[in-house]
């Protein structure tokens, strides 16, 4: 094969002639003649010739479409007969797989379908036909692997006509692995029950909801439950607020007190430490409340504990929450208690379900784009392959 054949990567062809006009046409024909796909004995005499036209690439911003010329073989030894096949080229196609690649990897970095179907002179129906089979077929590859042994679960808004759905998230690399429509344990039993390697997983993240720690329980018996740090200290931080626009709504109102309050106290400068001092100064109760809030909050940011730590630190923790359970905060201590396990876990173990919340960021700028699905097959097979790897096919 000469340089100039092997420019346009199809490997076996002898161009015999190109035009340059509006687009790029190229006419070649195979460079010798292959063994019978049949019996693989040779020789094989050409009984005819037909015409190919396939879309190839785009060179700058032309369109280059191959004209190819196409024997038809008779074996002389198995008296069969059988037509030359191509590399990269499938039977009946009428475009070779890296320009349908090409397109799936436009499409997949953005480009709409509206402008492929300027720049590659193909209908919107076809873009989103490639796109699909490509997915489908790395979806297909993935759709047997086995549960990740630290998973995360949460959900997210999909339409107001179907409602949410439940992310599975592999939180060691950072993977979606998959999204199932509906958050209750109904709608989720299903496909909870096929599910391959459940007893492989030994620790999942949530949120502190009571639906999803039934369904590890029941679902996932292997595993340990631990607790969103986020989400519990949002929690902690909540039930604040609400006692302070209890015992001051006026000061609640105050946006500057209002981010001073929130923030954790040693994040504080010494000017914002001593403008707050003066304010809970006035309030006994809310002073008492909010060293308190610190206090736990404390509690609740640490991480990697190492295991004597956490057992000299868990009485000083209990102790906490107890004197919560005679303050106006008693409905905090229940539910502090109640999750006591899972909170107290999150000191031995660094992994939160911030990476989740990362991919449904993403996942709601996908819908974005994509001007909403209601298709909730199409919406998991896009944030299946922009969220559940990298992306890449080998092109031919």
């Amino acid at each position: 094969m000469s340089p100039i054949d092997s420019i346009l990567g199809l490997p076996g062809l002898i161009i015999e002639r190109v035009e340059r006009a509006h687009t790029i046409r190229v006419w070649a024909r195979p460079g010798k003649r292959p063994a019978c796909i049949h019996c693989r004995q040779a020789p094989v005499r050409i009984k005819s010739t037909y015409g190919r036209t396939v879309k190839h690439t785009r060179q700058g911003n032309q369109l280059m479409v191959l004209h190819l010329r196409v024997p038809k073989y008779h074996c002389l030894s198995c008296n069969r007969y059988f037509r030359h096949r191509f590399a990269g080229l499938r039977p009946w196609h009428r475009s070779t797989e890296a320009y349908r690649l090409e397109v799936f990897e436009a499409h997949e970095g953005g480009v709409s379908q509206r402008k492929l179907t300027r720049t590659h002179h193909i209908g919107s129906a076809t873009v989103e036909r490639w796109y699909q089979s490509y997915i489908k077929q790395r979806v297909s590859e993935l759709s047997g692997r086995s549960c990740p042994q630290v998973l995360g679960i949460d959900e997210h808004f999909f339409t107001r006509k179907k409602g949410y759905a439940t992310t599975l998230v592999d939180l060691k690399n950072h993977k979606v692995f998959d999204v199932v429509l509906g958050r209750s344990e109904a709608s989720l039993r299903s496909y909870l029950k096929r599910l391959p390697g459940r007893e492989n997983v030994r620790v999942i993240v949530m949120d502190l909801s009571e639906t999803y720690r039934r369904i590890a329980q029941q679902y996932f018996p292997n595993a340990m439950i631990v607790a969103d740090r986020f989400h519990v200290i949002r929690l902690v931080n909540q039930h604040f607020l609400k006692l302070w626009q209890q015992y001051d709504p006026e000061g609640r109102k105050n946006r500057g007190l209002l981010s001073l309050m929130r923030r954790h106290h040693w994040r504080l400068s010494a000017v914002q430490k001593e403008r707050l001092h003066q304010y809970l100064a006035q309030s006994p109760v809310l002073n008492a409340l909010y060293f308190a809030k610190q206090q736990l909050n404390g509690f609740l940011t640490l991480r990697m504990t190492h295991r004597e730590r956490a057992s000299k630190m868990l009485p000083k923790f209990l102790a906490l929450i107890r004197q919560f359970e005679q303050s106006p905060a008693r409905a905090l201590a229940a539910t502090l208690l109640s999750w006591l396990e899972p909170i107290v876990r999150m000191w031995r173990f660094s992994k939160s379900n911030g990476i989740t919340e990362g991919f449904h960021t993403k996942m709601e700028m996908l819908s974005r784009r994509a001007y909403g699905f209601r298709n909730f097959e199409n919406y998991r097979l896009r944030v299946l392959a922009q969220c559940g790897w990298n992306g890449v096919i080998n092109r031919v």
